[in-house]
């Protein structure tokens, strides 16, 4: 059973999307919300993040709504290091405030700024360590920062009781299509 759940995926420039008003950023909320939503029925307690914008951030999101009717769910925010959104524009970063503020867990894993890649690596290590599974945002025929999570999580789980699951772009095809039927039906 799924009590610790990462979730991850692309980062919001890689799927082309360059700020909020994207329509496409409904229909990844709304698979990610089915998905989380039978996952909690199965007694997920847990959803972990490491806070970058993209399929991250708007997790942590689709939880912040799914509290209401699940209060029982919870949220944390793992950085891989201190002032992640240091760079980012200030829209982003006020939106990145209110995921961190809302958070029943924050903290940064290696308690300094950005150094080098190795805080990722360990970031990716902790997450499979302290999770039962992980839900990627991911579709093989579409290359990007995904893919090395996923190899990983695909290598842990050959060793351990380990979940990896995907939202591929077919899936994401399929919400759009129920979503545009519902709003035309």
């Amino acid at each position: 059973m799924l009590k610790r759940l990462v979730v991850t995926g692309y980062k919001q420039h890689e799927m082309g999307i360059f700020d909020d008003k994207n329509p496409g950023i409904r229909f990844i909320k709304k698979a990610l919300e089915n998905r989380l939503r039978s996952l909690v029925d199965e007694g997920l307690e847990w959803v972990i993040v490491s806070g970058q914008l993209g399929v991250e951030t708007w997790a942590a999101e689709v939880v912040i709504d799914m509290k209401k009717e699940f209060p029982e769910l919870k949220y944390a925010v793992l950085t891989p290091f201190l002032e992640q959104e240091k760079n980012w524009n200030e829209n982003k970063q006020e939106k990145y405030r209110t995921i961190i503020e809302s958070a029943d867990f924050h903290r940064s894993l290696t308690n300094k700024p950005y150094e080098a890649p190795w805080q990722f690596i360990e970031k990716n290590k902790f997450f499979l360590r302290n999770s039962d599974g992980i839900l990627i945002v991911y579709d093989e025929e579409t290359d990007g920062s995904p893919k090395f999570i996923k190899q990983e999580a695909e290598r842990y789980a050959e060793k351990a009781d380990y979940e990896v699951l995907t939202i591929t772009a077919d899936d994401l095809r399929v919400v759009t299509e129920e979503e545009q039927l519902d709003e035309w039906g």
